[in-house]
């Protein structure tokens, strides 16, 4: 059996007179005119796309060259150089525990020399949101390249890199990032934040012409950049010098990382961004910085862990009539195990060995110089010691 296809049918065409109608003139001209409106309401939504597209594309381009700017400061070529970047080990900075070394230094703009007169190990761990500060003395005995030197001097003599691998060699770590801020930056970056709020002991007060002409009272201050260095640069008038000095450094870098993390709008960090590119050189990229400052934020300052090296200085520490600082080499070894596992480094706040108690950024706003050098300072970890012991005089009692 055969299947006839279905026919198909012929449109239905309109009588002559309909057509007539259709066609006419008057809606030929009506039809071109709504042509000639959809023509030009392409042309508009085109130009409408193209102009967002061209906004955007500016937008991308300006914050591209704004990001390139920003690099080229902070990643100065002079102080971040190639031989500085192979000596520094690889990293997830947002995400792996890292080494970093913080310098101060006392350069000026257009001095090709200067001397670091700050020098702080800091761990960073972004997991568990805990940095440790390790101080070392710039005076420290050091052996480089064959000459015995003040630790200090191998960065005057060597730069960034060789600095790095001085106290890589010293504490046995792998440093991955470095940073380095002089004593303008140092003041305009307090500024920038809009200064800092630190508590000062009682005995800690500071009135010391050659630190800066700001002199700082016990008690909680606010203090502005002038007064934040000359509070980090102040020694002479303590018993134990620079030991007070780099007390008081991790006192100030405690309350900037407080101000930067806890207490800034974030709306204002690309401006800080700008300003920070002008003072500190940095081998962290931008990226890095704000990933960081975003992992971050929220930590409890006052439990960041602090200590400097077990060191001493005394009529035993001359060599050819100049005077150093020994390290206790052992404990530090020791030391540094702790600070590798994330944990309290139980090192000393001044000169010694240490009295396996620790210490916390927080503890040092609540001891004074004297604390620390007599042995009576009270510390977060030894105050869980004895609530420890009280617990278990307790539980035997019952």
């Amino acid at each position: 059996m055969s299947i006839r296809k279905k026919p198909v049918q012929q449109a239905h065409r309109p009588t002559s007179g309909a057509a007539s109608r259709i066609y006419s003139r008057e809606n030929v001209g009506r039809y071109a005119e709504r042509a000639r409106q959809r023509r030009r309401g392409r042309v508009v939504r085109r130009g409408i796309l193209v102009g967002i597209l061209g906004v955007l594309l500016v937008g991308v381009v300006a914050a591209g060259a704004w990001v390139t700017n920003l690099m080229s400061r902070l990643n100065d070529g002079e102080v971040i150089t190639s031989d500085l970047l192979a000596t520094l080990v690889d990293s997830d900075v947002a995400r792996d525990p890292f080494y970093m070394l913080l310098l101060g230094t006392d350069g000026r703009p257009g001095e090709e020399t200067y001397r670091t007169d700050s020098i702080i190990l800091a761990r960073v761990d972004p997991i568990e949101k805990q940095v440790t500060l390790i101080s070392i003395p710039r005076d420290t005995r050091y052996v480089y390249q064959g000459s015995t030197v003040k630790i200090n001097a191998v960065f005057s003599y060597g730069g960034a890199d060789d600095m790095v691998e001085a106290v890589n060699d010293l504490c046995g770590v792998e440093i991955s990032e470095y940073a380095e801020i002089n004593f303008d930056g140092m003041k305009a970056l307090v500024d920038a934040v809009g200064g800092i709020d630190i508590y000062v002991p009682e005995g800690d007060e500071v009135d010391d012409p050659e630190a800066g002409p700001v002199t700082i009272e016990s008690g909680q201050q606010h203090m502005d950049g002038e007064a934040a260095l000359t509070f980090s640069r102040a020694r002479h008038q303590f018993a134990d010098g620079d030991y007070t000095r780099m007390r008081h450094q991790r006192m100030v870098l405690g309350a900037l990382a407080e101000k930067i993390l806890n207490n800034l709008d974030i709306a204002t960090v690309p401006a800080l961004m700008n300003q920070l590119a002008d003072m500190v050189k940095t081998s962290l990229q931008v990226s890095d910085i704000v990933s960081l400052i975003n992992a971050m934020r929220g930590m409890d300052v006052n439990s960041m862990y602090s200590a400097n090296i077990p060191s001493w200085a005394g009529q035993d520490t001359y060599i050819n009539g100049q005077s150093f600082v020994f390290v206790y080499e052992d404990k530090l070894e020791k030391m540094m195990e702790r600070v590798d596992a994330g944990e309290d480094p139980q090192g000393p706040q001044t000169m010694g060995q240490g009295d396996g108690t620790g210490g916390t950024v927080g503890d040092l706003y609540e001891n004074s110089n004297e604390d620390w050098r007599y042995g009576t300072a009270t510390t977060s970890s030894s105050v869980d010691e004895e609530e420890l012991a009280e617990d278990g005089e307790t539980a035997t009692t019952e």
